[in-house]
């Protein structure tokens, strides 16, 4: 969870700079995630090539970075976190219930309760985010979503998170034919960190934990993540912490906690 909060930051941080451009990052990103999976791949002796069974998670992985980016050109990263969350809690549940699972009584509320404070964060006001960036960090949520439902292989996280970075780097290369490439050195380095540090790694870790919970709680804990990137983002990016944003965050943290009840 801490690996998520700080993807936020670190896009946050990095494209609040109008010279920096959200394709780039993007690419990078998913470019040094790759680089440093290929090392995996070399010490480990599995492929990085992607399969057809693995082309889902790759869309899936390309659009959340993208849509991820272009977001947080003008979005806070603890809103931008908020929305992210919630989409992929909605998402999760959506495909959890497709699949058989069932939901209680409780945890219904939680879920309805959760939705409210979304709601309430994105209700028309002067501190409510723009619809465009808010809609795309939901179009990332989903993506993020589907990324960790869809089981591509019964092999190792790291195989199945290599191969996934390798696809989408390569469809974040052509995306650079129709976007801008202007990254400043500092731009550089924060993209490779999110890629290689909060992103891969990161993934691979949650890649292994996945299989071992029910996917209600899994979605439940990424809700932890916009809390945990609003206390980040005071202290590191200056950011206020405003009364919606607080409603709004205990809103969806209940909401969690009823979810995760019986």
């Amino acid at each position: 969870m801490l690996a998520f909060a700080g993807n936020s930051l670190l896009a946050r941080a990095a494209l609040a700079d109008a010279a920096n451009s959200p394709g780039a990052f993007a690419a990078v990103r998913l470019g040094a995630g790759a680089v440093l999976l290929v090392g995996f791949a070399i010490a480990g002796r599995f492929s990085i090539m992607p399969q057809r069974r693995d082309m889902s998670t790759v869309a899936a992985l390309f659009v959340y970075a993208l849509g991820f980016a272009l977001a947080y050109v003008s979005m806070g990263a603890a809103s931008g976190a908020l929305i992210l969350f919630a989409a992929v809690q909605a998402t999760i549940i959506g495909v959890g219930l497709l699949r058989g699972d069932r939901i209680g009584s409780l945890q219904a509320v939680g879920l309805v309760i959760a939705l409210a404070g979304v709601g309430w964060l994105l209700f028309p006001g002067l501190t409510a985010p723009r619809p465009v960036p808010a809609l795309l960090m939901a179009a990332a949520g989903v993506a993020w979503g589907i990324y960790s439902t869809v089981n591509s292989g019964d092999d190792s996280p790291t195989a199945r998170t290599a191969r996934n970075f390798c696809g989408a780097a390569v469809l974040g290369l052509v995306a650079l034919l129709v976007l801008p490439f202007e990254l400043t050195p500092t731009g550089w380095m924060l993209a490779t960190v999110s890629g290689a540090v909060t992103s891969a790694l990161g993934y691979v870790l949650w890649y292994a934990f996945l299989p071992h919970v029910q996917r209600l709680v899994a979605a439940s804990l990424q809700l932890s993540v916009p809390a945990i990137t609003a206390v980040g983002a005071a202290l590191l990016l200056g950011e206020a912490i405003g009364l919606r944003l607080i409603v709004a965050s205990t809103l969806i943290i209940a909401g969690i906690a009823l979810t995760l009840r019986r």
